[in-house]
């Protein structure tokens, strides 16, 4: 019996990593947008939306007219995912965010109503109903490290797929002249345009990478569960108070706020309602917070 419960424990966590690599990947955009532009995208939910439902329109027209395609399209579609979720965000910051910097009130509602509007957009071209991607084979089945225990193979490639990401996006911001000058931005925006640095190109791309991310993470959450027309808006929640309890302006931070969030949640499933879970996890955030305004790792800045 206590074997069982071991088992049904360590699977537990395990669906927790699943879900801190979908809140990761969703919150490492979101945390360079908000941490350098001071926009409160609402609508960054439905950009993992747009993501996912590649993915699934990409399974059908493999399996139904290129058979041959059905083994590769996910990694395809991780990629298209990317540029149209990154391209629709280019177009979103230029013909309506850009309007509304510093007025951060204005975005929320702005970006909301966006969220609304693509919503109503999804349902009326996909239908309400929730749809799931076919997976290709070799993401199919699961390792058996004991007899006991399930690993599924389709969450061990998310994981492999966000440690990527998480390496590029740490790499790009660290090591990169894109990189440095975002982060210039990010510390001190008058400062950067006195440098020479051309913010508004830099806030312009940086938007759409983030929501670039995101799209990917819809691609990643085709393997965990089923897209709906809703189903970015149920992340959009936990994604910003990963940003906000790890520190708006730290990787790190976000990093390590995602994971203790999923875990957290994973965790206390098993003892309680997913209702429940998320009530005590939310609480525990707001008392750290409370304690903690700036977060687990605020990046501190000479002034």
């Amino acid at each position: 019996m206590e074997h069982m419960s071991f088992a049904i424990w360590v699977m537990q966590a395990f669906n927790g990593l699943s879900n801190f690599c979908v809140l990761l990947l969703m919150a490492l955009g979101l945390a360079i947008i908000f941490g350098q532009m001071g926009v409160i995208n609402m609508a960054h939910g439905e950009f993992l939306t747009i993501g996912a439902y590649t993915t699934y329109l990409l399974s059908q027209i493999s399996e139904r007219w290129a058979p041959w395609l059905l083994d590769w399209y996910f990694l395809i579609a991780i990629a298209l995912a990317f540029v149209l979720a990154g391209g629709l965000g280019l177009a979103i910051e230029h013909f309506l965010v850009r309007r509304l910097y510093q007025r951060p009130l204005d975005t929320l509602l702005a970006t909301w109503g966006l969220s609304l509007i693509m919503q109503q957009a999804f349902r009326s071209t996909f239908g309400a109903r929730e749809v799931s991607a076919t997976l290709p084979g070799w993401l199919m089945g699961s390792l058996k490290p004991t007899s006991s225990i399930d690993i599924p193979i389709n969450g061990l490639f998310v994981m492999a797929l966000t440690v990527v990401l998480t390496g590029v996006v740490f790499f790009g911001l660290s090591y990169t002249r894109f990189g440095i000058q975002v982060r210039a931005t990010m510390q001190n925006r008058a400062m950067a345009g006195a440098a020479g640095i051309n913010t508004p190109r830099v806030d312009r791309l940086t938007f759409a990478f983030g929501c670039g991310l995101a799209g990917i993470a819809g691609a990643a959450f085709t393997t965990i569960g089923s897209t709906g027309p809703t189903a970015g808006s149920s992340y959009i929640v936990d994604t910003f108070l990963v940003v906000v309890f790890g520190g708006a302006q730290s990787l790190v931070g976000t990093i390590a706020s995602a994971f203790s969030i999923a875990q957290t949640q994973a965790t206390t499933e098993f003892f309680m309602t997913g209702s429940m879970a998320k009530v005590l996890t939310l609480s525990a955030v707001i008392l750290i917070l409370m304690m903690r305004p700036q977060g687990l790792f605020a990046l501190k800045v000479r002034r």
